[in-house]
């Protein structure tokens, strides 16, 4: 990796943006990969830089560039919930049904880590499959009531998803539905919801 490379990398990862635009402009290369193969917008969206992120696109940034785990600057959005960055990504034509290691969608780390804002504008402003399945044979529905903590956020998270066509009856690999999991873990409220639906 060249030095003006390293130079940009480090920048968009402390939001530097005078050096974001610097070290582009003496041609650091705009998709430049650190050893890990994160790229500059990788790192700006990983500690939500928005201004740096805007800079990165502005200059052809990747948002579906995947580095050695599968992450890319669109699904670590999913795990952030930053919906600042996941709609400064937006316009320039991220996959909404790129995958990470594990299968999945940005949507069900979202769920899974009950980042109720970003799952509602997630489903509101893509085309993302409510119903993916990922490696685990989960949907985001069952990753929120497996995963989650069964409180507010949770619960919210599961609302959305029933609201965007989510289906209750689709089961994880042991035949076990979402309303199963919450029954079993006590979330009585995310249990009614479910209830409700199926």
């Amino acid at each position: 990796m060249n030095t003006l490379d390293d130079t940009l990398l480090t920048a968009a990862a402390h939001g530097d943006t005078a050096a974001v635009r610097a070290a582009l402009d003496a041609g650091a290369r705009v998709d430049a990969r650190d050893r890990h193969r994160r790229t500059p917008l990788l790192r700006a969206a990983r500690h939500d830089h928005v201004p740096a992120a805007r800079l990165l696109l502005a200059a052809g940034a990747d948002p579906n560039a995947q580095d050695d785990r599968s992450d890319s600057p669109w699904l670590v959005t999913g795990v952030t919930g930053s919906v600042a960055m996941m709609r400064t990504l937006l316009p320039a034509g991220p996959d909404p049904g790129l995958t990470n290691r594990y299968g999945g969608t940005a949507l069900i780390p979202a769920a899974e880590r009950g980042h109720v804002a970003y799952v509602r504008a997630l489903l509101r402003e893509t085309a993302v499959d409510v119903d993916h399945v990922n490696r685990l044979g989960w949907t985001a529905l069952l990753e929120a009531v497996i995963l989650g903590s069964g409180g507010r956020d949770h619960r919210d998270v599961v609302a959305l998803l029933l609201a965007a066509g989510a289906d209750p009856a689709l089961a994880d690999p042991h035949g076990r539905t979402a309303l199963e999991h919450a029954d079993r873990h006590g979330f009585t409220e995310i249990a009614a919801l479910l209830g409700r639906a199926g």
